[in-house]
């Protein structure tokens, strides 16, 4: 009896979360918020920064200043140098970014997982049947940012990037409450496919994936901000060559990142559904069939 009480009100907890945070105007909210955040009055900063310190669990122990402009300036936040070290082995892929590890694993045939028992098509997910092609064997994994965490991402290896496609989508949370109701949800929300080359020349797909408040992704190596009134070239070529560790980009709140490796890469040592990350931290290595 006592697990049935628990359960149900488990249940009603999840039930009134997705509501709150997907049937409302989910596009809406993330303009006002894309704009508020940037809002640079020393009032609204102040108490935008105190109710995200209280609400979200803030540490900002390894950011590189500690008075920021506004929310936005908090959000975006610069850390110390040498806070997130990069694994210097080249047979390491590195996270490209500080995270909860969801759904990962082999890419087997054009199925992945959001969450366990809720699928999604990778080909969906990247809108081209070939690149999607090209993962068949590897690994992937997905990190989810919680919005107090560093929302930096890096070149998780030497890489060239060599295309960058804009998906214009919707805002769903991208929690786990939404990931077991929503299916496909990664394939709906708004997204960006950066195809990178390792020095191998296999292909790297990083997709950082928008959600509900995050008012766009900045992207440092094209110069280019991406978000929901985006009207700009959707597929962007170029041959942008970075080093591991290299800042790529930022989101203005949480979200999620898909890595997507190539066959021959699998999961390193400690990485499974649940384990937190930080950016730096090696994600995939070079298994015994296959060398970067």
């Amino acid at each position: 009896m006592t697990f049935k009480i628990f359960r149900d009100r488990l249940l009603q907890q999840e039930g009134l979360n997705f509501l709150l945070t997907n049937r409302l105007p989910r596009v809406a909210l993330t303009r006002f918020m894309g704009r508020f955040s940037k809002v640079r009055s020393p009032l609204v900063r102040s108490l935008s920064i105190a109710a995200f310190r209280f609400f979200a669990d803030l540490d900002l122990r390894d950011a590189k200043k500690q008075t920021f402009d506004s929310l936005h300036d908090c959000f975006v936040r610069e850390l110390k140098d040498g806070a997130r070290p990069f694994d210097a082995d080249p047979q390491v892929v590195c996270s490209p970014s500080d995270g909860i590890v969801g759904a990962c694993g082999v890419i087997e045939g054009d199925e992945l997982l959001q969450i366990k028992g809720m699928p999604y098509s990778l080909t969906a997910l990247l809108g081209s049947a070939e690149l999607a092609a090209k993962h068949q064997g590897g690994a992937y994994v997905t990190l989810r940012l919680r919005a107090s965490m560093y929302h930096r991402f890096h070149a998780p290896g030497d890489c060239t990037v060599r295309r960058v496609t804009h998906i214009q989508g919707d805002m769903w949370n991208v929690n786990p409450i939404a990931l077991k109701r929503v299916p496909g949800l990664y394939c709906r929300n708004e997204r960006a496919v950066i195809e990178t080359d390792l020095p191998s020349g296999q292909p790297l797909t990083i997709v950082p994936v928008g959600a509900i408040l995050v008012a766009s992704v900045r992207l440092h190596f094209l110069d280019l901000q991406l978000h929901h009134d985006y009207q700009g070239m959707q597929v962007v070529s170029c041959e942008a060559i970075l080093s591991k560790g290299q800042e790529m980009g930022w989101f203005e709140h949480g979200s999620t990142i898909v890595v997507l490796a190539p066959k021959g890469l699998r999961l390193a040592a400690g990485i499974e559904t649940g384990t937190e990350v930080r950016a730096g931290q090696a994600l995939l290595e070079v298994s015994s069939s296959g060398l970067i």
